[in-house]
């Protein structure tokens, strides 16, 4: 296959025009038609069809457009690979991570990195889970800093965990559970306030239903942030199930009460530095995997 005439495509396809494609490129729109045609032949398949007085892409071509977007991003990441192990002091370097790590722990592991690599450029992004696998799996992502369970491990991701926290139920000081003993089926009669489908938190919660066999509770509020989460909590709504890490000063400090759910062993919550499967660390994952181990949670 000639991956020129692939690289040309997902430039029309992201672009939507074969004549801002020429213009990045830098060469002649009928340039771009003729070689999209020979690529068209080529493969035996249409990728753009006419509506209009322009083109769209066929079925096939948007299928095609999310699959080179995947070889587009690994180029880029191998590009990337080979400038940052030749500068080693420089370049940049994209952390994914979900929202536990991202609020609570990688601010201060980026000082850290930052005080002795100021000219590396950290870019930093919090989302779930599920999203932060799929985008270090698909070379949009260096390293995933993750909270959770390790029943959520993708076998193509590398594991390595840095730090096991407990998780709690907690309330609003002024909630009748507060402080109190009670059952798991009491527990989740509660409205609960919990982050998105997709989050670990949200899994740990309904994974817990099915190991006691409990009628999963009612998600009565759901935000895409913790802090979010935790502030609802605490203006004197429903309940949440976070780990002790998000919420142990709220604890402490009388903002927020835990709830002890009997017969409930202690439940654990994994904080690890997640990399690609069999593959080379360049020499800023390196450095920064090291800030993270030396660096007390």
């Amino acid at each position: 296959m000639n991956i020129h005439g692939l690289k040309l495509f997902y430039q029309v396809a992201t672009t939507g025009s074969f004549t801002k494609a020429a213009e990045i490129l830098r060469i002649s729109q009928p340039a771009v038609s003729s070689q999209i045609k020979r690529f068209e032949h080529e493969i035996g398949v249409q990728l753009f069809k006419q509506q209009g007085r322009g083109v769209v892409l066929t079925e096939f071509g948007e299928a095609l457009a999310e699959k080179a977007q995947n070889l587009i991003a690994l180029e880029h990441h191998i590009e990337t690979f080979i400038e940052e192990y030749r500068l080693a002091k420089a370049g940049n370097l994209h952390i994914v991570a979900t929202y536990l790590p991202a609020n609570f722990l990688i601010p201060k592991w980026a000082t850290h990195f930052k005080a002795v690599n100021e000219h590396v450029n950290l870019m930093i992004t919090t989302t779930n889970t599920k999203d932060a696998f799929e985008q270090l799996i698909h070379y949009k992502a260096d390293i995933a800093i993750y909270g959770g369970g390790m029943s959520e491990r993708p076998k193509e991701i590398e594991w390595e965990e840095l730090y096991e926290d407990e998780l709690w139920f907690v309330v609003s000081p002024t909630h009748r559970y507060a402080h109190q003993n009670i059952t798991l089926v009491e527990m989740f009669q509660e409205p609960f306030i919990m982050r998105e489908e997709g989050s670990s938190m949200r899994e740990h919660l309904f994974s817990l239903c099915q190991t006691y066999q409990v009628k999963p509770p009612n998600i009565a509020l759901q935000f895409n942030g913790i802090n979010e989460t935790i502030r609802s909590v605490m203006a004197g709504y429903g309940a949440n199930f976070i780990s002790s890490l998000a919420v142990r000063e709220y604890v402490e400090n009388g903002q927020l009460a835990r709830v002890y759910v009997k017969d409930i062993h202690a439940i654990k919550h994994k904080i690890a530095i997640c990399t690609r499967n069999n593959e080379k660390h360049n020499l800023l994952v390196q450095k920064f995997i090291e800030t993270i181990k030396s660096s007390p949670i």
